[in-house]
């Protein structure tokens, strides 16, 4: 782990840096969805529960591997947290969400665990349930960007069709498409925004 991964491991620390970004890369959530309506929600790599505020007036689970961040997200918030690997999530096989939310978690998961993880989220959601995914897309040409995106901590930032590919096989696209978080008009991350229901 590096001196920058040990910096951002500390919640407090985490909650700065994603400050300024979090009510951007969240934006689509909150246009596409009547976020009210949601009954039962899964948060998978939940961070300190930065994404709560948005699902509040649901029954919230969130599950991460950092026990510092599920410290924090259980002194700031309601709900339940869990601390967990997202290879093993200790949820009942019967478990269902309408709701289940991976943001900006599977760029750090190496590809046949994300296959492996899609398909489990497959089999937690309700019948009428969607799977919300953000994550970081890697542009295929040489910008600003793409410089960012290989700084990241994640190892495994993907371009755009590999996301689809992905996300596609386990799931039947309602939502797929990109957008960009930046300051000052000035685009820094390319980012996609996957809805998504279990396949028939």
């Amino acid at each position: 782990m590096t001196l920058v991964d040990r910096f951002l491991e500390r919640p407090s620390v985490y909650r700065l840096w994603q400050a300024p970004f979090a009510g951007q890369k969240f934006a689509p959530v909150v246009r596409s969805n009547d976020l009210s309506e949601i009954r039962r929600v899964l948060d998978v790599g939940c961070g300190p529960g930065t994404n709560q505020v948005y699902l509040s007036g649901a029954e919230y689970v969130g599950i991460d591997i950092n026990r510092r961040y599920i410290r924090r997200a259980r002194a700031g918030n309601g709900g339940s947290y869990i601390v967990a690997d997202v290879d093993n999530l200790p949820l009942a096989e019967s478990a269902s969400f309408d709701f289940i939310l991976v943001n900006s978690l599977l760029h750090h998961i190496a590809t046949p665990h994300v296959r492996v993880l899609l398909r489990r989220l497959a089999g937690l959601l309700s019948e009428t349930g969607t799977i919300h995914v953000l994550d970081l897309v890697v542009p295929t040409h040489g910008t600003v960007a793409r410089l960012l995106a290989k700084w990241d901590r994640g190892d495994y930032p993907r371009p755009w069709a590999e996301w689809e590919e992905l996300l596609s096989g386990p799931f039947r696209p309602v939502i797929l498409e990109d957008y960009s978080i930046g300051v000052a008009g000035l685009p820094l991350w390319h980012m996609l925004y996957f809805q998504g229901r279990t396949r028939e």
